[in-house]
């Protein structure tokens, strides 16, 4: 396929407009094709999502500006002003760097028994009529 044509792909959705296509991480392979498998729609934007979330500054090749601090957050104390500063800085994150979501809300719940966070961020994915939930759960590692 030409990569003209990649803008005027229609989805199997009558209300979508386009599709958005992302690699599999996993490297799963395709048994049919025997190539990597391909993510589509909804799962290709909920797992750029989860990767944004993970990335810290200058860790993405040539594009040092995405990415955020929540690696060093989680080493602070667990007071509920971290609890908000975690929850700005991903809606910010995914308002910045993920153009294919429209944000509605980014709940962060610390866990003291776990010594972390649990996120759960709500966004609609553009040309898709419904809801998208994101769950991870945020800890520090050594």
């Amino acid at each position: 396929m030409a990569s003209y044509d990649a803008g005027t792909l229609t989805n199997q959705s009558k209300r979508s407009a386009r599709i958005y296509k992302d690699l599999n991480l996993d490297f799963q392979v395709n048994t049919a094709t025997k190539d990597i498998q391909i993510m589509f729609d909804v799962e290709a934007v909920k797992r750029s999502v989860r990767n944004l979330i993970n990335l810290n500054h200058y860790e993405k090749p040539f594009h040092p500006e995405i990415g955020s601090n929540l690696r060093a957050m989680l080493f602070e104390l667990i007071t509920p002003q971290m609890t908000h500063v975690i929850g700005k800085q991903i809606s910010q994150l995914i308002q910045n760097y993920e153009p294919r979501c429209r944000l509605v809300q980014v709940a962060t719940m610390p866990d003291l028994h776990k010594n972390g966070y649990s996120v759960s961020i709500s966004f609609y994915v553009v040309n898709n009529p419904e809801p998208v939930i994101v769950e991870s759960f945020l800890e520090r590692l050594r």
